[in-house]
């Protein structure tokens, strides 16, 4: 049912989203796998039994909606407030009114958290023995991933739900309604634009419904198409949290394109994060790293290519700079691939942080003064140069007692197959010598 525009005092707009907020659950759009029957959320409403839970997902897709449902089911007060805004002087006031509500109408609360994830630990705890003795059933939402963001005594008392974005169904509906409540004829096409503007985000669809409605009346027109939808409704980019999980996600995805040897992919997780605004220099910064993790020895130029790609970003900019990261991302997909340093220096650091602090042999020691040769520093050290093949076969640069440990295993994939070959080479040149007694 559509709210009415004005307030009491017929002062105050009310917002398109605001008037359309679901009144009953059959009205939600959106989030069929927690609200349809037999569901999770569908149970704890159909039982009458509130329950501390944490709402994790995007801007846009019900979570204040899902918690004004929950109360107005259970019968409950509802308090809301924002993390942005409150502190522990808030949450004692509600705290306060909660006892308050219960001891005069002997009604529970339930308490809401916008943006949970930005509160302290201490701000947290505040809750927690209020939430133990049932005063208040605790639920907040979050963009954030809660296992980083929400501390784990909170967290083992609440359940956590994952809401995801609209669908291209659920957006359809949703601009049907809002059109409808606008009272704006529009066409098919132009609710699939407005369905991609709005990605994945009904708030942002309904206000861009909102903004095409205002404009369309101003001129005049009875209805929108798509070239009206273009022409009126700025683009935002897509949605794109620099600082949140779908920021790493999609960085997680590129990656893994690029490791999978997959040009197209990577170019388009690549493209879309520069289109959401991510810092292109970020992205070049994380290249560098893809190529010394994923393709390493196998193919040394991809840390050039990649080294070099930043250089130029630093001197053109955006636009034309990020084609030097497009061909870089491109480049490093199609590498030959290897992880095998990538390996060997996790082994390498592992070793030593257990390890205890050996002393370097002898025969290896610097000896730049004479009491450094007389104490015997550098006796015996075979220079590389002037044995056979120019390689000191049998000799040893470990610590005394010490294990060769095999770290760096090279791949047969690329140039590592030579490297790999060499190396077979000189182990078998010292096994000769030490049988030899060397």
């Amino acid at each position: 049912m559509e709210r009415d525009l004005f307030n009491e005092s017929g002062a105050a707009y009310v917002p398109l989203a605001e008037r359309l907020r679901p009144q009953k659950v059959e009205e939600v759009v959106g989030q069929r796998h927690l609200l349809g029957e037999g569901k999770p959320l569908w149970i704890a409403l159909h039982a009458g039994r509130p329950h501390s839970m944490i709402l994790w997902g995007p801007p846009g897709v019900g979570k204040t909606t899902l918690a004004r449902l929950m109360a107005q089911a259970f019968k409950a007060e509802f308090i809301a407030i924002s993390a942005v805004l409150a502190g522990v002087k808030e949450i004692r006031e509600a705290v306060e009114r909660a006892k308050l509500t219960r001891e005069q109408y002997g009604r529970s609360t339930i308490m809401f958290v916008d943006e949970v994830h930005r509160f302290n630990k201490s701000q947290q705890d505040a809750f927690l023995p209020h939430v133990e003795s049932g005063l208040l059933t605790f639920i907040g939402a979050t963009t954030e991933n809660p296992s980083f963001e929400v501390n784990g005594a909170l967290l083992s008392r609440a359940a956590v739900y994952v809401l995801e974005s609209l669908t291209a169904d659920d957006l359809d509906t949703l601009i049907q309604r809002g059109f409808e409540a606008e009272q704006v004829d529009v066409t098919s096409e132009a609710k699939k634009r407005i369905a991609e503007f709005a990605d994945g985000d009904g708030r942002r669809a309904l206000n861009l419904v909102e903004q095409i409605a205002q404009a369309a009346r101003l001129e005049g027109r009875r209805g929108a198409d798509v070239d009206y939808v273009d022409a009126v409704a700025q683009r935002a980019g897509r949605r794109f949290d620099k600082g949140g999980d779908n920021f790493y996600d999609q960085i997680s995805a590129m990656h893994k394109s690029m490791r999978g040897s997959d040009p197209d992919a990577a170019l388009y997780w690549l493209v879309r994060m520069l289109d959401g605004g991510a810092d292109p220099r970020y992205m070049a910064r994380r290249m560098i790293r893809m190529a010394s993790e994923d393709v390493g020895l196998a193919d040394p130029r991809a840390l050039e290519v990649a080294l070099n790609a930043a250089e130029v970003y630093e001197r053109l900019g955006s636009p034309e700079g990020e084609l030097a990261l497009a061909e870089c991302i491109v480049y490093l997909a199609i590498a030959a691939k290897s992880n095998a340093v990538y390996t060997a220096y996790n082994e390498a650091r592992a070793f030593i942080q257990k390890d205890g602090t050996r002393p370097v042999p002898m025969h290896i020691r610097n000896a730049p003064t004479k009491l450094m040769k007389n104490l015997g520093y550098g006796d015996h050290y075979r220079y590389a140069h002037d044995e056979t093949e120019g390689y000191a076969a049998g000799e040893n640069y470990f610590p005394e007692g010490m294990e060769r440990p095999n770290w760096y295993r090279p791949t047969d994939r690329g140039l590592e197959s030579k490297i790999r070959e060499k190396l077979e080479h000189l182990r078998s040149l010292d096994a000769k010598a030490r049988k030899q007694g060397k």
